[in-house]
């Protein structure tokens, strides 16, 4: 089943956020339908630095890739502006395509980007955002969904993320993305107004600008896709701090042990058992 199938169900699609392989792998294996690749997540882990637009198109190329390798679940793409104008963010949606990208996502903001959780952001203007879509929905030599994100509610207002996002679907888009409604409220007037119209997302963020709503919740204002893009990281993130102190003082991984895999539990994880096996059809020992 196409992505774009999938989003004509009534269930909302749950697609948590990961950032490589592995989480790609573990994310599969938990039973989800399809996955989100965050910018935001490659910016953490790759290079350890906020969501500011440091992460460039070919490390994020890369990266789905990797996962493409690793899971036949329909990935959604994180695309940022689409990496500058309109040829810019044509050749990101090709690039993005040939690495196994199911949809991307592209937003109105100014480039370098923010997190759109974060302040002092800046937009491009309506029109050339319209462009940029097209050129995309122009580029597409597979059926590849274009998630069209505005950022304008926290630099313009609700209002005019609300018109921009009109132009956005008559341009092409076929998924909506408005980031950062401030209340549940937004994002009922969201649903109300789009809903219908195409798919609409919403995104969860731990402590950002939006209230966290269950799925079940935005299923039941009119969304079709919920992201939780950073939480895997936040998790991990967490833990990891939590591992290194325990691990600096007592100098041995015992007083942790019961908070991580073993040797074996990670390799029966990750598939190694079925990967030596594989290995063994082919190299004249079975």
């Amino acid at each position: 089943m196409t992505l774009r199938d999938r989003l004509k169900a009534p269930e909302i699609l749950v697609a948590p956020g990961v950032y490589d392989g592995l989480t790609a792998a573990l994310a599969t294996d938990a039973g989800f339908e399809a996955l989100y690749l965050s910018g935001a997540a490659v910016a953490y882990t790759r290079l350890g630095r906020p969501d500011i637009g440091l992460t460039t198109a070919s490390e994020m190329a890369d990266t789905m890739t990797l996962i493409a390798d690793r899971t036949d679940l329909p990935v959604i793409m994180d695309a940022d502006t689409g990496f500058g104008n309109a040829l810019n963010a044509r050749r990101t949606l090709q690039s993005y395509e040939r690495a196994g990208a199911a949809a991307l996502q592209v937003e109105d903001q100014g480039y370098p980007k923010k997190c759109g959780h974060l302040s002092d952001k800046s937009l491009i203007a309506k029109q050339e955002m319209v462009g940029k879509i097209a050129a995309m929905a122009d580029a597409r030599r597979r059926d590849t969904l274009i998630i069209a994100r505005t950022d304008a509610i926290s630099v313009e207002g609700f209002e005019a993320a609300i018109d921009r996002a009109g132009s956005y679907i008559d341009a092409g888009a076929d998924v909506l993305f408005i980031e950062a409604p401030r209340n549940s409220d937004e994002l009922a007037r969201i649903a109300q107004t789009f809903k219908g119209q195409v798919p609409l997302l919403a995104n969860m963020v731990e402590g950002g600008a939006t209230p966290i709503s269950s799925a079940a919740n935005l299923q039941d204002m009119g969304f079709d896709i919920v992201i939780f893009p950073g939480g895997i990281v936040r998790a991990l993130a967490r833990t990891a701090q939590d591992y290194y102190a325990s691990l600096r003082k007592a100098g041995s991984n015992t007083p942790f042990a019961d908070r991580m895999h073993d040797f074996d539990g990670l390799n029966e994880a990750i598939g190694t058992k079925d990967m030596l096996a594989l290995g063994k059809r082919f190299d004249g020992s079975a």
